[in-house]
């Protein structure tokens, strides 16, 4: 074997651990050659419940599977890591806003900001626990004031990416694999903006083939922006097997040197590209050289409606930074 990964997965005993964890452990996502290690974070209560996840994923025989770290201490959890998946956090309940919602998840990612950094050295995050963009910016910025680069830190878009590429298949009448540089700009929220007007089916613009040009500004962009709360009011529980899928893809791209021509979105530091405000966690176009190095993709054309809607959700973002401004030190 080349090497073990080492992975560490917060709120392991939810549903989308329960999703993840089996093709971390298959080799699925590092190749057939790497031997993995999982580190397994969960809040005290929830232990025993991560206790049988354990017992399944022994019951599984990974042949690739080398250790499990179970416990609900941040820093024995991401003692070493190469990468963390922090999916773990507080669900909005009934009356709550989403502002209610950021206050009470940003002490969380406070205190996981603060665990990476005191034990990862070479490590690469992923927040996926909502809402993302905001948590990742919380836990970026103490990462980052203990030394851990601001690039290491990604927030997950690609569920709305993968999401929009879905909806432009069927549209088209083609499999998903001939949609390609679908960017997500902005917030994981309901004001994203999945862009059609740079996404290309089988290498030609996705509007002059698709032709009908209201329905991408319209019904497409709102199916989208709306997907999780469908999904949660036609199977009673929030997005789980696609979120882990998403999230799996994402370390993937990467992993892997983006094909020629192509791009992966995903939320991270803003740098002033496309006159987005430095320092938010923005959902950029991104290519990645298969080292773990990724850039922004530049000079896509943007007309005044993909401008407006860019706008909004960075406008919503900039809300959500002042809500918590005391949590970034």
């Amino acid at each position: 074997m080349a090497r073990t990964v080492k992975v560490a997965v917060t709120g392991a005993a939810g549903q989308i651990g329960y999703a993840i964890l089996p093709r971390l452990a298959s080799g699925e996502v590092f190749g057939r050659d790497v031997r993995i290690s999982l580190h397994l974070l969960e809040i005290t209560p929830a232990l025993k419940a991560l206790e049988g996840v354990v017992m399944e994923l022994d019951d599984c025989a990974f042949p690739l599977l080398d250790y499990i770290v179970i416990t609900d201490q941040a820093e024995e959890a991401f003692d070493g890591i190469n990468w963390g998946l922090l999916i773990g956090s507080k669900p909005r309940g009934p009356g709550m806003e989403r502002g209610d919602l950021i206050r009470e998840n940003g002490p969380i990612f406070v205190g996981q900001g603060q665990a990476l950094a005191r034990a990862a050295a070479d490590v690469r995050v992923l927040v996926v626990g909502n809402p993302a963009n905001t948590n990742g910016l919380i836990a970026m910025s103490h990462g980052h004031k203990a030394g851990i680069p601001r690039d290491r830190f990604h927030a997950m878009t690609r569920l709305d990416q993968n999401r929009a590429q879905a909806q432009l298949a069927q549209k088209a009448g083609v499999q998903v694999s001939a949609v390609t540089n679908m960017a997500i700009w902005g917030n994981h929220s309901a004001t994203q903006y999945p862009d059609a007007e740079n996404a290309r089916i089988e290498g030609r613009p996705a509007p002059d083939v698709i032709g009908h040009h209201a329905w991408l500004r319209e019904e497409f962009i709102q199916i989208v922006q709306q997907r999780g709360a469908a999904v949660i009011d036609a199977r009673g529980l929030s997005s789980a097997a696609s979120a882990a899928n998403a999230a799996l893809d994402h370390i993937v791209s990467v992993e892997s040197a983006t094909p020629e021509g192509d791009f992966f979105s995903a939320g991270v530091y803003a740098d002033g590209s496309y006159g987005i405000d430095e320092g938010l966690m923005f959902s950029f176009p991104i290519r990645s050289d298969g080292q773990g190095g990724w850039e922004i993709v530049q000079g896509l054309e943007l007309s005044d409606f993909a401008r407006a809607k860019i706008k909004a959700t960075e406008d919503e973002l900039k809300e959500e930074r002042t809500v918590i401004a005391d949590l970034l030190g």
